[in-house]
């Protein structure tokens, strides 16, 4: 496999001049691990990122750009930078290149990045894209006790003021409105969170397994995003890079005892590196 991204260094953005250097230094410790197995990938580089600030709209500009920043993390960059990493090394690569490759590779529409719309916004979105293309595999269906649901994902487009990208840009609304078509009374599964705590469960999960938190919010699909850690006693905590907490941790109650307060939630959908 080439270690070129398709993107030129002209597209990326880069947080600071050190991004090239830790990251080959974050990819060299994950190669050095010998680690081979994806979910343990994902927990290592996990673990190696906890502390790190949490930053949102890392990834907004003028400009569709493919940025790199492993010092700010938000929900979904932090998900995004453990498959990147983690994919790189199970590959036995340790460049950042491969790293960009791979990161363009997942966050953009067919892994090739083109304006703002070729973003993979919306979860749903990135997992059926990703999953096609053999980067993941969707759990949710497999766990006892999971369900469908039926929903139209259409947040974007009828909240277009609310994106700097959309909002003095009515084509480039018209071209989200045309991707969230195909998500009109989308059918997906969901874990309703009352079924956390239940042995069988716990046994099909595994740790490092992504999860997202399925929203009750009108025209949106996935709130929040984390990854599966699990306790002495076998019980799932979430990992993530936390808004509230203001940085990448685990967070201490456990995942039931987290969603069991929120009202928005109804449960999670999970999946994996393939």
């Amino acid at each position: 496999m080439s270690s070129l991204t398709a993107a030129t260094m002209s597209q990326m953005r880069f947080h600071c001049a050190e991004d090239t250097i830790k990251i080959n230094a974050l990819l060299r410790v994950g190669y050095d691990s010998d680690l081979s197995d994806a979910g343990k990938l994902v927990c290592f580089y996990a673990r190696q990122l906890e502390g790190t600030p949490y930053v949102a709209h890392t990834l907004e500009g003028d400009t569709e750009k493919l940025t790199i920043n492993v010092d700010q993390l938000d929900c979904t960059t932090f998900i995004e930078t453990l498959y990147a990493l983690s994919r790189t090394t199970l590959e036995r690569r340790y460049s950042w290149r491969d790293y960009a490759r791979n990161l363009e590779n997942l966050r953009y529409r067919g892994g090739v990045m083109g304006d703002y719309s070729s973003r993979l916004h919306y979860i749903s979105d990135w997992i059926s894209d990703n999953r096609s293309r053999g980067n993941l595999v969707e759990v949710t269906p497999d766990v006892p006790h999971s369900k469908y649901i039926v929903k139209t994902i259409n947040f974007m487009s009828t909240h277009a003021d609310s994106y700097h990208s959309l909002k003095n840009d009515s084509a480039m609304v018209a071209k989200i409105r045309g991707y969230e078509s195909a998500y009109r009374n989308h059918r997906m599964p969901l874990l309703p969170k009352s079924w956390l705590l239940n042995k069988d469960v716990e046994k099909v999960l595994h740790e490092g397994d992504f999860v997202g938190l399925m929203t009750t919010t009108t025209g949106l699909d996935i709130s929040h995003l984390g990854i599966i850690v699990k306790d002495s006693d076998g019980h799932f905590h979430l990992l993530d890079a936390s808004m509230s907490g203001g940085k990448v941790m685990e967070e201490q109650p456990t995942l039931f005892q987290q969603l069991k307060g929120y009202k928005s939630n109804m449960g999670i959908r999970v999946f994996r590196l393939r």
